[in-house]
C-alpha cells in the first residue's frame, strides 16, 4: 500500500467527523480510528489466509508522542506482472480531453511517474501515474466507466 495514500487517508480521517475507517488491500488490512481527544491512530494487520492455520499478528500500539504508523506485511510471490489500481472512486478516462489522444496504449513502454489515465472524482481530475517501469500488457477498464477504490486499471509487465 502506498505510503502517500496512507498519509492522505489519515489526514482525511483527522479532518472529518468519522471516528473509524477500515480498508483492505490484498492481504493487508488498515484500520484508522480516532477519538475526540487524540490524533488518528493507525492499525495494520494482514488479512486472514483461510488456507493456512490461524496465526495472530498484531501491530504495536502507536505511542501518544509519535504518530508514525507501523506496517505489518506478509510475504508475496514476486511477479513480472504488476497491477495499477485506482486510488479513489470515480470515473476512468484514458485521455485528458474527449478529442485528445489517449495517455497510453497496450504495448507502450512506460516509466515511473508516467501519467496513465485520469480518475475524475467530485469534478476533480486526478492523474494516475505509473509506479514502476514496464510495458502496458492490458487496460482493464473501458473509457468513461465508473471505478471503485483499489480496482485494477492496468496490467504492466515489469522490465
Amino acid at each position: 500500500m502506498d505510503l502517500n495514500l496512507l498519509k492522505k487517508l489519515i489526514k482525511m480521517v483527522e479532518q472529518s467527523e468519522i471516528t473509524e475507517f477500515t480498508v483492505q488491500e490484498g492481504e493487508l488490512k488498515v484500520k484508522i480510528s480516532k477519538n475526540s481527544k487524540q490524533p488518528a491512530q493507525v492499525h495494520f494487520q494482514p488479512a486472514p489466509d483461510l488456507s493456512k492455520p490461524a496465526v495472530s499478528v498484531q501491530a504495536p500500539a502507536p505511542q501518544a508522542a509519535e504518530s508514525k504508523p507501523t506496517v505489518v506485511t506478509s510475504e508475496q510471490k514476486p511477479s513480472k506482472h504488476y497491477e495499477i489500481k485506482s486510488p479513489i472512486v470515480g470515473t476512468f478516462y484514458r485521455a485528458p480531453a474527449p478529442d485528445a489522444d489517449t495517455y497510453v496504449q497496450v504495448g507502450d513502454i512506460v516509466s515511473q511517474g508516467t501519467v496513465l489515465c485520469i480518475v475524475e472524482a467530485m469534478k476533480l481530475m486526478n492523474e494516475i501515474e505509473c509506479d514502476i517501469s514496464g510495458k502496458i500488457i492490458k487496460i482493464l477498464v473501458e473509457n468513461g466507466t465508473p471505478v471503485e477504490y483499489n480496482q485494477p486499471l492496468f496490467l504492466i509487465e515489469h522490465v
